[in-house]
């Protein structure tokens, strides 16, 4: 729950950010100066790109947690099965170690979305986030494909 209060808390902050950085670009538009008239337009522009990228986290991460629900009600959530070193860091051979057997379910069902899950979790586990966003990516479109043929 803490994660979602600071979360909210950093977003609320960085949509203010976005409204002065906005209305400073449009001050600077209303100057008629084509320098400042140039300057505006960029600084009207960068709130909407990263509003946009706010919201395209946001909906990522809510859609990633309905999973995480949806697999936990089944029981299928994978267990923390990791070893760690003593100041709370997952130890790097045991991280390997899960995402190898994380790899092979996942070659064994491609297509189901639960063993795509607990992939993107391995390979956040292993501390490769990119492709644990896009292993993620993969079980929510694999999660909505099965919705919408059901």
């Amino acid at each position: 729950m803490g994660g979602k209060i600071t979360y909210v808390f950093l977003a609320t902050i960085l949509v203010l950010v976005f409204g002065v950085v906005a209305m400073e670009g449009v001050l600077l538009l209303l100057t008629g100066e084509p320098a400042a008239m140039g300057m505006g337009a960029i600084a009207f522009l960068l709130p909407v790109v990263g509003t946009w990228f706010l919201w395209q986290n946001t909906r990522f991460a809510r859609r990633a947690n309905r999973l995480a629900a949806e697999l936990e009600a089944e029981g299928g959530l994978p267990v923390d099965e990791l070893k760690r070193t003593q100041g709370g860091r997952i130890d790097r051979d045991s991280a390997d170690e899960v995402f190898a057997r994380r790899k092979a379910e996942t070659e064994d069902a491609p297509d189901d979305w639960r063993s795509w899950f607990r992939l993107a979790v391995a390979y956040h586990d292993a501390r490769d986030t990119p492709r644990a966003r896009k292993a993620m990516q993969r079980a929510i479109t694999l999660h909505d494909a099965a919705r919408a043929t059901s």
